[in-house]
This record gives C-alpha cells, structure tokens and sequence, in this order.
C-alpha cells in the first residue's frame, strides 16, 4: 500500500464526534464539549502523556470553532515568532480570536513564555499548550495563572480498539467495524492492545509497519509474534528528569517507607529502564534511610550509602545487585520519622525565635574582655558528671522552655533511644526532688 501522508494525519479528526479518548473531558457532563461548543475558549494547558490526542483535540477545537490555527514549535520558535503571530491576530479587524498551538510548550524558556504574556491577557489569541510535564513546574507563574489546566489520560483498551477499527478502515483493510474481528485474530488485537499502552500513535506507527506494502484489499496475515516484532521491545517512554521519571522515584522511595520489599525491587527495576545514572536512586535511598527509618535503624544509612560505593567499585551488574541489597534492607527495616519530625520543629522554632540571644554560660570566651561580660559563666563540663549528663541543665534560649523536638518511636533502635531519654527525665526529677524544687 502507497502513501505518502503518515496514518496519524489521515485519522486525525476534525469533530468532536470523531475524536477518541477523554470522556472525562467531551463525554456527557464534560467541562470542554461546552465551551467548545459555545466558543467561549479559554488559553488552555493540555497535560498528558505521549499518544493521549493533545494535537488532536487542538485541530478538532480549530475546526469546531472555525478560528485560524497557528502552530509554534517549542523547539524551532524563537520570540520573534511569537510576535509576528500576537500581532497580526492583535491587528486583524475580525472578532474573532486567533488559535495558537504551541506543542511541548514547556521546553519554552521564560522570555518566549513571557512573550505570549500580552496576547493571551488580550484575549487577541487562544493559547493551546500541549506538555507532557507537570504544568506547575515547566510553565511560569504569571503564564499559567491566565490559562486553564486539562489533564488528559492514556487511551483506554476500548478507545485504542476503536482507532484500530477506524485505521483499518482508512487503509481499507477492512469494509466494515464488523469485519475486524475477522481481518485479526484476537490474540494479535491483544498484541495491539498491549504495545501500545495507551499510546495511540505508537499503535497507528506499528500497524502503518506491518501494512506497508500491502496491496489494497489483499487480506492481511499479521500474527501477535509479527505484532511484537515490529514494535520492537518496549521501552518506558519516561524522559529522565521528567514528570513520569519523579513519579517512578515518588513510586519507589513510598513502595520501601511501606516496607514492600517487592514494590521497592520493582519501581527499582522501572528505574534502571528508563535512565542506568544510579546517583538518583541512591539519593533517594539515603533520603529514605534518614527521612524514613532513621535512629530505628542507623544502619541503614551505612548500608545504602556503601552500595553506592560498591556500585562504583565493581561496575554496573555487580553494582546494580548491591543497591538492591541495600533497597531489601531499607524496606525491611523498622521505621521511623521522629528525626525527621524533629528537624521540621527545630527549624520552625529557630525561624520563630531567631533573635533570642545564646545563653551566657553557653558562650565562648576567647579573651578576658568576653569573660568579663559573663560568656561561659556557670557552664557545667559534661564529662564531669555520672554518666557525662548535667541534670535539668537548659541548652535552649529561656523562652522555648522544654520543647522535646525529639519524641523516638518504639521501633527498632528508638527503644533503646527512648530508654535513655526516659533515663535522662528520671535524673532531672531526682535532682530536682534533691533541691527542693519542682521537677
């Protein structure tokens, strides 16, 4: 079969009733059908995954809504163009607006974000952004606080079905929707099904492959082994860096605070697919053996911290093995967020007391003039008490009083850490007991 124009642009529709996907979005009660509907478009973000319809739905709005569409690749566009389009739409005498579609809007640095700045406010042009990164993160503030944000989702296994009865249609391999259960055995529909992963163009791509060549009307011999083979092995379309790649981390680092030995092997796993850089994964890692298990099990930042080394002293196979001892043993650890929990109150009352002055006898004093002003005065030398511990002896600024920023769970190592802490009150009682005072 000859063609010059690619699957994709031949099936791209030009109404709303020909579009598949996001009925979350155009079905009944979706936000999107109204206003497209009505022509009362706002400057739009499309968030999605590859293959989701985000260029689609572009066309069909313009078609819908009859506006003049205008393309801007992130890639290839400079400021310029972005001007020469904003103006002529601010210019022109008709009413209506001019509908700008820039793909990938978020590889845009901030001065070709800034430009669309005056169009969109303007209301001269409908800015349709397609990204497949978090909006909040690629687009800036000022840009995204004038438009709205529509997330849109991977194609189902029903709507990848319907786009494949509609290609096989289009290449005329087919006469009628009824006929595709004929024309393809259902394990080789399952094969469809199952290399796109939602992805519509990757399933347009592979079935425009195995086509090629076939005569109009020639019935077709495509196996599921001819379906897989074509597509080639999978590989995550995660972009390291982006949204999808932070999504595997968050994936990983919640799988072992869980203590799921086999989601953190697994998230481990779909890591190493989609980027073999390691300094991430054992970033993470030691984020966790501090943030998550911490004084319940010290160990563990030793762990994960020398499975990196190791890494980097035997190479990638051996290394990747290492790291996954250290994943199965943070996962298996007890765990604790105490010190974490810690750390956030300390921060938060040093922000809040942040000018109370140290305590004299907690000062240095380096010269005479200092000791004169009192620095050190009354400090008692640890070391020279039972158990190098001074009782009811305050560290602290007088007005935080008694924080206990600290408070150890009754996992792992933290009970032996919360023995002592209850060892240490015990001593400030008794003394206090001793003189008389009130503990």
């Amino acid at each position: 079969m000859s063609r010059t124009n690619p699957l994709a642009n031949l099936l791209r529709p030009k109404r709303l009733s020909d579009y598949v996907g996001q009925s979350h979005l155009l079905g009944d009660g979706g936000v999107l059908t109204p206003l497209i509907i009505n022509k009362q478009l706002p400057s739009m973000i499309f968030w999605g995954p590859p293959g989701c319809g985000k260029t689609s739905l572009a066309h069909v709005i313009a078609e819908e809504t009859q506006l003049s569409m205008h393309f801007l690749s992130a890639i290839t566009a400079g400021v310029k163009d972005i001007k020469q389009i904003g103006d002529a739409a601010s210019n022109t005498l008709l009413p209506e607006s001019a509908l700008v579609f820039v793909d990938e809007i978020h590889r845009f640095n901030k001065s070709q974000q800034d430009a669309l700045l005056p169009y969109v406010e303007s209301g001269n042009i409908v800015l349709i952004g397609a990204t497949t990164e978090n909006p909040a993160f690629s687009i800036n503030n000022a840009l995204l606080s004038r438009m709205r944000v529509f997330t849109l989702e991977k194609l189902n296994d029903d709507e990848l079905r319907t786009l494949l009865t509609k290609a096989m249609l289009t290449l005329g391999l087919i006469q009628a929707a009824s006929e595709l259960e004929d024309a393809l055995p259902k394990n080789t529909e399952n094969a469809f099904l199952d290399i796109a992963k939602g992805d519509a163009r990757r399933l347009l791509t592979t079935l425009e492959v195995l086509v090629s060549g076939n005569e109009q009307g020639k019935s077709l011999n495509i196996s599921a082994e001819k379906v897989y083979q074509v597509a080639g092995e999978r590989i995550a379309n995660y972009a390291f860096g982006g949204d999808e790649y932070y999504d595997l981390l968050s994936a990983f680092h919640k799988s072992i605070r869980g203590s799921s030995v086999d989601g953190g092997l697994f998230w481990f796993a779909r890591l190493l697919q989609v980027n073999s850089d390691i300094v991430p994964i054992c970033r993470r890692l030691l984020a966790i053996a501090s943030e998550d298990i911490g004084n319940a099990d010290p160990r563990a930042l030793d762990i994960c911290l020398n499975a990196w080394d190791i890494y980097h002293r035997v190479g990638q196979a051996e290394g990747e093995r290492a790291v996954a001892q250290a994943v199965v043993y943070s996962a298996l650890a007890p765990k604790s967020n105490a010190v974490y929990n810690a750390f956030k109150a300390a921060i938060k009352a040093a922000n809040t007391y942040a000018y109370e002055a140290v305590p004299l006898h907690l000062r240095n004093a380096p010269t005479a003039l200092a000791k004169q002003a009192g620095h050190g005065e009354g400090y008692a030398y640890a070391h020279n008490y039972e158990g190098a511990y001074v009782p009811n002896c305050s560290y602290l600024p007088e007005k935080l009083g008694k924080p206990a920023f600290y408070s150890p769970s009754d996992r792992g190592f933290e009970k032996q850490l919360s023995a002592k802490i209850k060892y240490l009150q015990e001593r400030d009682e008794w003394e206090a007991q001793q003189k008389g005072e009130n503990p």
